[in-house]
């Protein structure tokens, strides 16, 4: 039976595994083509602002979760 520090590292690895796939999945080309539209926000492309969204949500929550 595993103890306490190492199935809380099990979880971890987990949830990072989650997390990567999740970007993964909205890093694909059916949902870049529904943000690839000639339409701006605050002068921003609406694909770049995506992507730097998304790029900058992977950043935080895996630097929350290994943190954690």
């Amino acid at each position: 039976m595993p103890d306490s520090s190492e199935a809380a590292e099990q979880r971890r690895g987990q949830r990072l595994l989650f997390v990567s796939g999740l970007f993964a999945v909205l890093l694909n080309f059916p949902l870049l083509a529904v943000f690839d539209r000639e339409g701006r926000v605050g002068g921003i492309p609406v694909l770049y602002l995506y992507l730097l969204l998304l790029w900058l949500s992977i950043v935080l929550l895996t630097g929350w979760l290994v943190r954690k």
